[in-house]
Order: structure tokens, then C-alpha cells, then sequence
């Protein structure tokens, strides 16, 4: 616990749960870019044999109340047909960006939002059209990962995404508890998510991986438990356990529920923290105990289960091509998307600004990567894993030595338990305890300019 760790070490208490690194630098630190670089420069010198391609839908048909993500509820008036319309048009501009002066190969594929399935199994077809024909990915033959929800995942649904080449389905579950759900703003039965996991394994799409979110109001460590249990009685490839978040302008910070809202008060703040530790820890165990491994904080894969589909930190990697208007592409100087919002009304804005851009050869906001935040960005994606960062691979990269780069961030991870000291020489890990922190590890080594960039965004 914090509490206990932070008596023995003499260190400062840190908050465990600051953020959920899933990018770097997030979007809050993108900014519009002036120049339009158009994409064929962008992309002349980088390397394209082993691109990595995301394909956003922005709409779910209930939005949770804890979820930030770029989606909107609904899509009226044919909006996903004019949606997919653009990214038609997207896809064209982007491939032609990418040139044809050498060969251009993407290695894995990822339909994610929002929730893909919200689509129709013929919009369905054609989302994988695009990805085929239009950006050339050859769906049968990489690993590719679709989202989906309980009342989404249908059988013509399902149907059509395995015959296309889906090796890993994902299913955002939360809780089998009826009373969890509804706490987390989440309108769901547990028949009904029991039916829709019966669905994905007659679908015979080879990955099943389960999302599962710790810290709900009136959540206790049995309940916990249940939520377990109850999915792995369905054998999942891959299981994530999500801390739950209230973040700004979500349903749950609007209606103030649940002790993280803003007006909580310290002491409050404090128990969550402890909450979300401990059943955190008891997550972690139960699942060790029942055969997965832990691939990272959130992360856990079953022994047996085969190794295909992009790992936690896949969308980090260089060479990433996003189309839809919440997605990133990723050169090795340059991220880019569109705008960013949370707020649903912003989101529709946005939503129906890129519906009606017919020009997508250029790049409209996001931030410059030199070599510093390089060096950050690999530390971050490689340390944030169970496995480590091999110093010999940092060091081929850069030339430098991690602890040379970051001796004050390494020091003090260090002075709080957080790195492994029986770790192999040559390798850097995080300890068990460094894991469970991994939400405030990681947002200990953005760099001063990200944190300012951030703390200047304005919320919308």
C-alpha cells in the first residue's frame, strides 16, 4: 500500500493513479500545426515495410460514465455512411502519401473507437475494404484486433469479422455485477454479456481478450471476485484490469458520483487509492494463481494462449498510420490526428468537420518528437512492461545508457522500491511494486515541455 511503502522508504507519497499512459505524448499536448506538412513528405524518409494500421470508429450506442474517449452516441441521418465515406476518401489521400517509390507492408491491423461493431456487418465489410483495398493491409495474413460490446457483438457481426481475418476480439465486460454496471453508468445485464461471450467463442476468432474495471462504487473485494471468476470461466486468451478513472466532463465527474470526483476530499482520495490497490493486487493474484501471465499493469495473458495480436503498448510503436478523426499516426519525428475532445457536443463538431473534408493529404495538429522524447518514449513503452527494457537495446537505439539519461526519474523510482534490484544484469524492470504504480511511474517521465503543453490544453 502506499501508505506503508512510502513509511518504510522515507519517500514523498505519490498519488498511484495520476494517468493512464497509453500515449505519448497524449493528444491534450498535440497542437494545430501551421505548416500542414503534407503527408508524402512526412513519410519520404521512414521506413514502411512494417506499418502498423488503426481504423477509428467514433460511436458507441451508450456511453459509458466513466469513458473520455473520442465517441459520440448515435449515428443519425446515414452518419456512418458519410463516416466511412470520408475515410474512403482518408484512406485514398493517405496511400498516396505514403508513396510507392518502396515496398509498403503493414504487419498488424486494429479496428477500435468507440465501438467498430456499432457498424453494420455490410459497413463492416466495407471498414475492411478500406483496410485491403485502399491501404493495401492484408487482413488474412497479420494480426488483426476489433473492439466490440456485449449488445454489439452480433453473430452477422462476429461472422463477418472472422471470415475477414480477425485473430483477437476485445470486449469492454467491466463488471458481471448487474449493481457494478449501473454504478459505472453502464447499462448492461450480465445475461446479456454472457450471451454475447457464447456468441464470440462460436465465432472461432482465435483471441478472446476481456476488459474488466476495478473500484466501481460498492465494489468490495467479493464482487471483485465475481467479476473474475465469471470471466474466466469463459477461458480468455487475455484479460485487462482497468483502475477506474473519474475524468473531467465523463458522466461520472458530471454527476459527482464515486469518491475520485474533483470536490472529493482528501481522506477520500486516499481510501479510493488504497481501494484500487487492493483489488488490484487481488486481481493480479487470482489471475497468477489461475494460469496468465502479467504482461504489464493492466495486462494479463493466459500461459497457453497464443501470441498473436499487438501488445499494450503496439499504438506507441513509429510507423503507426491512423484514419478516422480520433485516430494517430505516428512518424519518427511527428504525431498527428485531428482535434480532441470529450465533451459530446465538441465531439459531434469534430465528427462532422471530417465527414465533410474532402483533402486529407496533409497533416492538421499534433507534435514534433525529437530525439529527447524519443529517448522518453522508449523508456516509457519498454519499462511500463512486466519484461523490461534491455539496456543493450536502448543503448543500440541512442548510444547513451538510460541511467545516464534519466538518473534523478531512475534514482527516484529507485528510492521508492519501484525498479526490480533482482533483476538480470543488463535488464531494467519495475519490482511488483513499481507495476502497481505504473499510472504514477509513467507520468513521472514526461518531459517539462509535454507537462506545460498539457496543463495549457483547453478542455472541450
Amino acid at each position: 500500500m502506499t501508505t506503508s511503502t512510502t513509511a518504510a522508504t522515507g519517500v514523498p507519497a505519490v498519488r498511484p493513479y495520476e494517468s493512464y499512459v497509453y500515449a505519448y505524448p497524449h493528444k491534450t499536448a498535440y497542437r494545430p500545426l501551421p505548416e500542414r506538412p503534407a503527408l508524402r513528405e512526412l513519410w519520404a524518409a521512414e521506413r514502411k515495410d512494417a506499418l502498423s494500421l488503426y481504423l477509428h470508429i467514433p460511436f458507441c450506442e451508450v456511453r459509458c460514465g466513466f469513458c473520455n474517449l473520442f465517441t459520440r452516441i448515435g449515428a443519425p441521418e446515414e452518419l456512418t455512411t458519410r463516416y466511412l465515406d470520408a475515410l474512403d476518401r482518408q484512406a485514398v489521400a493517405v496511400r498516396d502519401g505514403l508513396g510507392d517509390e518502396e515496398p509498403v507492408r503493414f504487419a498488424a491491423a486494429a479496428f477500435g473507437g468507440g465501438t467498430p461493431t456499432f457498424l453494420t456487418a455490410g459497413e463492416l465489410e466495407r471498414l475492411c475494404d478500406i483496410a485491403e483495398k485502399r491501404m493495401g493491409a492484408d487482413l488474412r495474413a497479420v494480426p488483426l484486433s476489433v473492439e466490440t460490446s456485449p449488445s454489439t457483438a452480433t453473430a452477422d457481426r462476429l461472422a463477418v469479422l472472422a471470415d475477414r481475418g480477425t485473430t483477437r476480439i476485445s470486449i469492454g465486460v467491466q463488471s458481471f455485477v448487474d449493481a457494478e454496471a449501473k454504478a459505472a453508468v453502464r447499462p448492461q445485464r450480465r445475461a446479456d454479456v454472457e450471451a454475447a461471450l457464447g456468441r464470440i467463442r462460436d465465432a472461432r476468432i482465435p483471441l478472446l481478450n476481456i476488459d474488466l474495471i476495478y473500484g466501481i462504487d460498492g465494489q468490495t473485494e467479493r464482487t471483485w471476485l465475481t467479476s473474475l471468476d465469471a470471466a474466466l470461466a469463459w477461458r480468455p486468451e487475455e484479460l485487462y484490469l482497468y483502475p477506474l478513472y473519474v475524468r473531467p466532463l465523463t458522466g461520472l465527474h458530471r454527476l459527482g458520483a464515486g469518491v475520485g470526483g474533483p470536490e472529493a476530499e482528501a481522506l477520500e482520495q486516499a481510501a479510493w487509492d488504497e481501494q484500487r490497490l487492493w483489488l488490484y493486487a487481488v486481481g493480479r493474484d487470482h489471475l497468477l494463481a489461475h494460469g496468465y501471465e502479467q504482461v504489464s499493469m493492466r495486462m494479463f495473458r493466459r500461459a497457453d494462449a497464443p501470441q498473436e495480436g499487438p501488445e499494450d503498448y503496439a499504438c506507441q510503436t513509429d510507423g503507426m498510420i491512423g484514419l478516422g478523426c480520433g485516430a494517430r499516426s505516428y512518424t519518427s519525428a511527428l504525431h498527428y490526428s485531428f482535434d480532441y475532445a470529450v465533451d459530446m457536443r465538441e465531439i459531434r463538431s469534430i465528427i462532422d468537420s471530417f465527414t465533410a473534408t474532402q483533402d486529407f493529404s496533409r497533416a492538421e495538429v499534433g507534435r514534433y518528437v525529437d530525439e529527447e522524447e524519443a529517448r522518453r518514449r522508449h523508456l516509457l513503452q519498454s519499462v511500463l512492461q512486466a519484461a523490461g527494457l534491455p539496456v543493450a537495446d536502448y543503448r543500440a537505439r541512442f548510444g547513451t545508457d538510460p541511467w545516464a539519461d534519466f538518473p534523478a526519474e531512475l534514482a527516484g523510482f529507485a528510492a521508492r522500491g519501484w525498479l526490480d534490484e533482482g533483476a538480470p544484469e543488463g535488464l531494467l524492470r519495475l519490482s511488483a511494486s513499481g507495476l502497481a504504480h505504473s499510472d504514477a511511474l509513467g507520468p513521472a517521465l514526461f518531459s517539462p515541455g509535454v507537462r506545460a503543453a498539457m496543463a495549457a490544453y483547453e478542455r472541450k
